[in-house]
């Protein structure tokens, strides 16, 4: 066994100790082993040993030690290619395929994009977190295409997730949805969290975080009830966009996880696409927006569909 040392500044007041550390290192530790960690003095605030549910105020300078298995500490670097929509020395901007992983874990350790990040940009793995998680901002599920955004440095990556913490980044998704929503427009408030039953899927929960998902129907003009819709996050849970619209029985397309048992369109991916990001350039303050395409593959599905 190896201990790695992540230090970080908690750029926001008001957040959870234990949830704050989830954030940084959740993909390699539970919350459980998170919160035993804090229990065990191996996470300090300001060289303190606290409590978990402590509330922090910001500014505050937080150690986190954790123990490593050998085997498991470094990700191999592969030049997997990569869409660069824009790239500068303090972030870049992918555009994502549907199919690849963002970062390594279990049955996931090679083709991620992780592993394209430290192939294409070898000053990634100088950032001060686990190497797993180098350069990652935020994430898109597995079979989500569309754009991402990577930090380069850790004065970036610290701005930039201050960005998400505040919900001042603007997240744009195109879906396809199964069946027409109820209303043209809306706005789904409701809390997700882990299924009791299945803990590898989402569920709207009353014990859940509170999540809002925004969406507008754009496109209704299918063979099917199916329809295109514009959706915006104004909370980043796990699964969000997914678990909502399932929830309001519109489910995205292609979904093998919350849609229909039965797929009436035949994909061999979900239906969900990042199209558009807007965030504040962490080093000028410039509101910066970027946009994708869909891909061929789901552009062709709407013509087949338009008949």
């Amino acid at each position: 066994m190896t201990e790695q040392q992540i230090d970080f500044t908690v750029a926001l007041a008001g957040e959870r100790l234990d949830k704050l550390v989830v954030e940084q290192v959740g993909d390699s530790l539970s919350r459980a082993q998170i919160q035993a960690m804090i229990k065990d003095g191996k996470v300090t605030v300001n060289g303190l040993q606290v409590k978990s549910g402590v509330k922090l105020k910001g500014g505050e300078q937080i150690s986190v030690t954790i123990e490593t298995r050998d085997e498991t500490e470094t990700v191999q670097p592969e030049a997997i290619p990569l869409v660069v929509v824009h790239d500068d020395p303090d972030f870049a901007v992918i555009d994502k395929p549907a199919g690849m992983t963002v970062h390594p874990g279990v049955g996931n350790e090679k083709g991620t994009l992780v592993s394209a990040l430290l192939s294409r940009w070898p000053e990634v793995a100088k950032m001060n977190i686990v190497e797993k998680r180098v350069g990652i901002v935020h994430r898109l599920d597995k079979d989500t295409s569309g754009l991402i955004l990577i930090a380069k440095n850790d004065a970036a990556r610290i701005k930039l997730q201050a960005q998400f913490q505040a919900r001042t980044v603007s997240k744009v998704y195109i879906a396809l949805v199964e069946k027409m929503p109820a209303t043209v427009t809306g706005v789904i408030e409701a809390p997700i969290g882990r299924d009791p039953n299945q803990r590898k899927r989402m569920a709207v929960l009353r014990g859940g975080k509170p999540a809002v998902t925004e969406y507008q129907v754009i496109d209704h003009h299918f063979i099917g009830d199916q329809a295109l819709v514009r959706v915006t996050l104004h909370t980043g849970r796990t699964h969000q966009i997914r678990v909502h619209m399932a929830f309001i029985g519109s489910p995205i397309v292609g979904d093998s996880v919350y849609g229909f048992r039965k797929q009436r369109i035949k994909l061999k991916r979900q239906f969900l696409h990042a199209a558009e990001l807007s965030f504040d350039h962490p080093t000028t303050g410039e509101r910066l927006k970027f946009e994708s395409a869909l891909p061929v593959g789901l552009q062709n599905t709407l013509d087949k569909l338009r008949g």
